[in-house]
């Protein structure tokens, strides 16, 4: 048994529509974004990760990159499959002799229909993987967080991401109630490509407005320690020509706005659905977040007007769902609620 143990390589991933993260041995080992770089002539992969991020927006005609996952599912299987195995591929500083048999935790939306979630198995196993369990984010998340989900309390996660935002209640190992929304951090770069558009005749592109959102994104207009005004660069609509903007934080807050509305009538949402022993629970505990859009400046603040609770943010929210995973895959065949 102790060959094949040798044999057998355990890690969680968080494949995400933003970026993918993957744990090995509880060690954070790959945290790349969700991007592959393709030479349309030959359809060979030339970049993954940060280096076909760098391509992204900037490309020739024989080269194009490609997310191949939207709103937290698979949307380009093949692709995906491909990205999957380079990311795995990282994991390791050299070429080990024989490929290891993979066992993994996968995180997958809680939304998410039978059809994408076997896009997700399939994918995995294509890349090598021998037995695959996948685990909800919201619960993965609040695993990450270090929340006791087994226990007979109710606990709140929202976690916002690139394609999805889940928000969940969570007791006895299970969820009870969850809203999972396809609105979530790209559609902030969106609000932001089309603010820009409007407010600035100035046309930026997906990578200059996560910059943007980064540096100086917010969710409401008066906030603590606001950022400086930044300057944005792009093209100019009317003359063609190549412009600096100066932004500050207030202007994206109004551009977020309905973005964000929404992610509020989801949670109010769940909260309506929860029953009124957990509501209590939650009433004590409070809500937690989670993923990376919950770093946008002011958002915790907001939520926290609208719901009347306190809201608590994840220590390392971009990798909480990854880390989870990675504590799912110590107890592979202790949790209940790991899906085979």
């Amino acid at each position: 048994m102790g060959l094949f143990n040798f044999m057998t390589k355990e890690i969680a991933m968080d494949l995400g529509t933003a970026n993918t993260v993957i744990i090995h041995n509880d060690k954070v080992v790959v945290d790349e974004p969700s991007i592959v770089a393709i030479d349309r002539t030959t359809n060979k992969i030339m970049a993954v990760g940060r280096k076909a991020m760098l391509m992204h927006g900037k490309t020739h005609e024989n080269i194009k990159t490609i997310r191949p996952l939207r709103d937290g599912v698979i949307a380009d299987f093949m692709i995906a499959e491909h990205m999957m195995r380079e990311l795995i591929k990282m994991i390791y500083t050299r070429k080990p002799l024989f490929p290891p048999s993979l066992k993994m935790v996968i995180s997958i939306p809680s939304g998410i229909t039978e059809v994408e979630e076997r896009a997700v198995r399939d994918s995995a196993e294509q890349a090598g993987a021998k037995e695959v369990r996948l685990i909800h984010e919201p619960m993965a998340a609040a695993i990450g967080i270090g929340l006791d989900v087994l226990e007979p309390t109710g606990n709140m996660i929202i976690d916002i991401g690139g394609g999805t935002s889940e928000i969940a209640v969570i007791a006895l190992g299970g969820i009870v109630s969850n809203k999972s929304i396809r609105i979530a951090g790209d559609d902030f770069n969106a609000d932001i490509e089309e603010y820009m558009r409007k407010a600035h005749n100035l046309s930026i592109g997906e990578r200059t407005a996560e910059r943007v959102k980064i540096e100086v994104g917010a969710a409401m207009a008066e906030i603590d320690n606001p950022p400086p005004d930044f300057p944005v660069h792009g093209r100019h609509l009317l003359s063609g020509i190549p412009r600096e903007v100066m932004v500050s934080h207030a202007e994206i807050a109004q551009a977020l706005d309905k973005t964000i509305s929404k992610i509020e009538a989801a949670i109010l949402n769940a909260l309506e659905n929860t029953p009124p022993e957990l509501s209590a629970d939650i009433l004590n505990t409070g809500i937690y977040m989670a993923g990376g859009g919950s770093l946008l400046r002011g958002l915790d603040k907001r939520i926290e007007q609208k719901t009347k609770l306190r809201v608590h943010v994840a220590e390392d929210p971009l990798r909480a769902v990854a880390r989870g995973a990675g504590i799912a895959l110590k107890n592979f065949d202790k949790f209940p609620f790991l899906i085979k």
